[in-house]
């Protein structure tokens, strides 16, 4: 029996390289009749950091702050998504009510896209990954191979083609 794929995780870190890897995050889509959560995970600020902001800033407000980034994130995400889905699924409504939500949280990115794998009940990861400088055809982005290494669910891993090194960070 093939197995089934229903929903996928399209993990971002709003990249050059996301909207690329969202092409294919969509097409999987399509192709299984599948539903996709987009995640993008704040990484949180350091220790030292935090300390400073609650010594001048009550908790209330450090959490308002939080909550300010998270909201101007979905925002940016959907504001982004609107875009792609105009410039390239111009033929297909349809693609775009693939999304069934954008969610976005805070800690250790691979902790992160694992966690919400197993918690929303996805079948399968997309993702992009970047190399850097010299050894970019060598390894994976760091995120991308902790998933990759822990994961028991299909992972898609998207490496940015060297034509595609120009897209705007301001993409999926």
């Amino acid at each position: 029996m093939l197995p089934k794929i229903k929903r996928i995780l399209y993990a971002t870190d709003l990249s050059p390289n996301s909207k690329y890897a969202f092409g294919y995050a969509i097409n999987s889509a399509i192709k299984h009749d599948a539903t996709i959560i987009i995640l993008h995970v704040l990484e949180p600020v350091s220790a030292a950091v935090r300390v400073h902001l609650e010594t001048y800033l009550d908790g209330d407000r450090v959490r308002n702050i939080f909550d300010k980034k998270v909201t101007y994130t979905i925002e940016l995400i959907q504001k982004h998504l609107k875009t792609f889905c105009e410039e390239e699924l111009a033929n297909d409504s349809e693609a775009a009510d693939r999304v069934e939500s954008i969610e976005v949280c805070e800690g250790f990115p691979p902790d992160e896209i694992l966690e919400k794998a197993n918690q929303l009940n996805c079948d399968a990861i997309v993702m992009g990954t970047h190399g850097k400088g010299i050894i970019a055809n060598t390894f994976l982005g760091s995120n991308a191979k902790r998933v990759l290494r822990r994961t028991r669910k299909p992972i898609l891993i998207i490496p940015l083609p060297k034509s595609e090194e120009g897209l705007a960070s301001s993409d999926v």
